[in-house]
C-alpha cells in the first residue's frame, strides 16, 4: 500500500463531513474518499444485520478504489459492525467513531452525563459495554435523537424544525446535566443551535478531533502516514441528491463532489 493511497470514510449521509473536516486540518497532506450512503439513511433504525451489510457494502467500494484505512464516520455504524469488519478484513486498519460517554465521563463534576444517539447506537452491545466500564458513580441519562438525521439530510440543519426537536430532546436534560457527549456524528453541524437551547455553562464533548488524532497514530503505526502534499486530492460520492453536500463542503479544484449509485 502506497503512503498516496487516500483514506477512505463512510457514513449514512452528510453528518460525517463534520469527521472529515477534522481529519483534513489535522492530516493536510493525505488525499480521502468519502461515501454519503444517504439512500439508506438514517442508520439508526435499521437492524444490527442491516448495517452490517450496508457497511461491507460500503468497505469494498471503498477497498476497490484503493484506500489504505477506512473511517466509520458514523456512530451507529461503528457501534454495529466495526467489530465485524476487523475480523473480516483483517489487512485494513479501520476507525470509528464511539459515543462520547469515556471523554464525557472524565470531565463530569455533577457525576451526571447526558448522551444524545441514535436508538442504533444506544441499543448497541459497545454502548452498553462502555457505560459499563464507566464509575458506578455517574449516571448516564440516554436521548434518542430520532427525526435528526432525516432533518440534517434534507438540508434543514438551521430550520425552526431542527431546533424545536432539539429544544424538545435537550431542555429535559438540562435539568440535571451540565455536559452532553455527542452520540451522533450528525451533531456537529448543529452546535450553533445546540449552544442557544443549553447556553454556556454546559459542556459539549465532541469526539471529532479524538478520531483524526486516533487516525494519524494507526496512519503511523502501519508507516502509511503520507509526507508529500502535492497532489492531494478528496473525492466526495453521494448516492442521493447532492445539493446539500455541495453547501457543506465546496468544491474545489481539489475536492469533487459527484452522484453515484452504490
Amino acid at each position: 500500500m502506497k503512503h498516496s493511497n487516500p483514506i477512505g470514510l463512510f457514513d449514512s449521509g452528510i453528518g460525517g463531513t463534520s469527521i472529515w473536516k477534522e481529519i483534513n486540518m489535522l492530516l493536510p497532506n493525505e488525499s480521502t474518499i468519502y461515501l454519503a450512503d444517504s439512500k439508506n439513511a438514517p442508520y439508526g433504525k435499521r437492524s444490527k444485520q442491516d448495517i452490517i451489510n450496508l457497511s461491507i457494502k460500503n468497505t469494498d467500494l471503498l477497498l476497490s478504489k484503493g484506500c489504505k484505512v477506512i473511517v466509520l464516520a458514523c456512530n451507529t455504524a461503528t457501534t454495529n459492525a466495526i467489530s465485524y469488519l476487523r475480523k473480516t478484513y483483517k489487512d485494513i486498519p479501520f476507525i470509528g467513531i464511539e459515543p462520547a460517554i469515556k471523554p464525557a465521563a472524565l470531565k463530569t463534576i455533577t457525576q451526571n452525563i447526558g448522551i444524545l444517539a441514535t436508538q442504533g447506537t444506544l441499543s448497541s452491545e459497545l454502548f452498553y459495554k462502555t457505560s459499563e466500564n464507566i464509575s458506578k458513580d455517574i449516571t448516564i441519562h440516554e436521548q434518542n435523537g430520532d427525526g435528526l438525521v432525516e432533518l440534517i439530510e434534507s438540508g434543514l440543519i438551521d430550520s425552526k424544525e431542527t431546533f424545536a426537536l432539539l429544544s424538545k430532546y435537550l431542555k429535559p436534560m438540562l435539568k440535571k446535566h451540565r455536559l452532553f457527549g455527542f452520540g451522533m456524528h450528525t451533531l456537529p453541524l448543529l452546535i450553533p443551535q445546540i449552544k442557544t437551547i443549553v447556553g454556556n455553562d454546559v459542556t459539549l464533548i465532541d469526539s471529532g478531533l479524538a478520531v483524526a488524532k486516533q487516525l494519524e497514530r494507526v496512519l503511523i503505526t502501519h508507516n502509511l502516514k503520507n509526507q508529500n502534499n502535492t497532489n492531494v486530492q478528496h473525492q466526495f460520492y453521494c448516492n442521493s441528491d447532492i445539493t446539500v453536500l455541495k453547501k457543506l463542503v465546496k468544491p474545489q479544484s481539489h475536492i469533487k463532489i459527484d452522484a453515484l449509485d452504490f
